[in-house]
């Protein structure tokens, strides 16, 4: 994580290093833990209830769908009651989504509550990423930013795990109740710290600029219109990321499925898939630091992309976890990237409105992800929406390369009329 001495000149005034990390980290290793227990199991779930294979894939494109949804309200949420009441109010929410699964047997009411899983969660992100990009030195951004991502990552690690155990004794409905237990400890830690002091107008709004129009006149809308180049291009590259990272959390379940294997041991795979994660987050951001965005983005879209084009080789479940360490690899070490790329070019006034329509955007490709995997598979097979979900990921990695500069960092996006 981020270098205390030099955080602590930057907080804001009342505001601790305890705090600061508390408010930064803490409940986003509890609600990732429930997030980590379930994600790899909506579509075997789905599956259980007695959906088909592409039905299965389109109940866990539902959580991407509710960010999609849910991104612009999110800042406008945050904003209007802050960040503690925001975040504590999507995490009793989303205890109450994941509690009533396992007391319900039916799968389109699963699929609704899917669907608020995926809102609620758009506000507890949101609001973190803001956080974050107004309080961490910029040199220090991306180690920040990496840190979120891998906190969110070990609990995904631990979260399979203790689903894998959890559904050896009460079956898969029970990982829902876990989930929602988490949910829970994550709202009750929220309430319990302090109110995180951090507003775009203390850290870089003068008096004398709150009395410009253009100021105070800002809109989600106006920001998007004026930073739109900044969105079609390298906002592009970052879609792309989202919608590989999106679809392997689905695709691999349902190719463990598709090959025999069991819930249980899946979830053993995927959490092998998150060990590699947790290893690497910190240094990609070291490297994102000192050598620039380029040298982790390409790279790890790279590795990404080939292994998902090459899942239809593997049959057999050593082959599947050596693919999925794999991809473990390529998206430990991207940990944050899209949250650093959204911070890197958003712009000093509107930064609220820019990474909610930057997150919105990159949602697009989260929710499409599965969603691909869904069609493809319902008009041809499994293993055909892998190729296709490879091919995508390479198209990202060509656009990425161009936009993203080898040397130094990103500029803040400048408006265009």
């Amino acid at each position: 994580m981020p270098d205390k001495d030099l955080l602590k000149n930057h907080l804001p005034a009342g505001m601790t290093m305890r705090r600061f990390l508390i408010a930064a980290y803490g409940p986003t290793i509890l609600m990732s833990f429930g997030f980590g227990t379930v994600i790899p199991m909506l579509a075997i779930h789905a599956l259980a209830l007695g959906a088909n294979t592409g039905q299965a894939a389109l109940v866990a494109a539902l959580v991407g769908v509710g960010n999609l949804i849910a991104d612009l309200p999110a800042g406008a949420l945050t904003g209007k009651f802050g960040e503690k009441r925001a975040l504590a109010g999507a995490c009793i929410i989303d205890a109450f989504a994941l509690c009533t699964v396992f007391f319900i047997h039916n799968l389109w009411i699963f699929a609704l509550l899917v669907f608020i899983h995926g809102l609620t969660g758009s506000v507890f992100s949101l609001a973190r990423q803001t956080y974050l990009t107004v309080s961490v030195p910029l040199k220090w951004r991306a180690r920040a930013m990496s840190s979120l991502g891998g906190v969110f990552r070990v609990g995904s690690f631990l979260g399979p795990l203790a689903g894998a155990i959890v559904m050896q004794r009460y079956d898969l409905p029970g990982i829902f109740l876990l989930a929602g237990a988490m949910c829970v400890c994550a709202a009750a830690a929220t309430l319990a710290m302090p109110d995180a002091q951090v507003a775009e107008n203390t850290t870089v709004s003068s008096n004398a600029e709150l009395k410009d129009e253009r100021i105070r006149t800002i809109t989600i809308w106006s920001i998007l219109r004026a930073h739109r180049h900044t969105l079609l291009t390298i906002g592009w590259g970052a879609l792309a990321v989202s919608l590989v990272r999106s679809a392997r959390q689905v695709i691999i379940p349902l190719w463990c499925d598709a090959n025999g294997i069991t819930p249980a041991v899946t979830n053993i795979i995927y959490a092998v898939s998150m060990g590699a994660e947790v290893m690497l987050f910190f240094p990609g951001g070291i490297i994102m630091d000192r050598m620039g965005r380029w040298w982790v983005t390409v790279p790890t879209m790279i590795i990404m992309s080939s292994v998902l084009a090459a899942l239809p080789l593997a049959h057999s479940a050593w082959l599947i976890v050596v693919l999925s360490f794999t991809l473990g690899i390529g998206n430990g070490l991207s940990s944050g990237i899209i949250m650093t790329l959204g911070a890197d070019v958003s712009p000093v006034h509107g930064r609220p409105q820019f990474l909610a329509g930057w997150r919105l955007f990159s949602d697009v490709g989260a929710s499409a992800g599965p969603l691909i995997i869904s069609l493809v598979t319902a008009a041809a097979s499994l293993g055909a929406s892998a190729i296709v979900l490879g091919i995508i990921g390479w198209l990202g990695v060509f656009q990425l390369a161009r936009t993203v500069p080898r040397k130094g960092l990103l500029s803040p996006s400048e408006p265009r009329d």
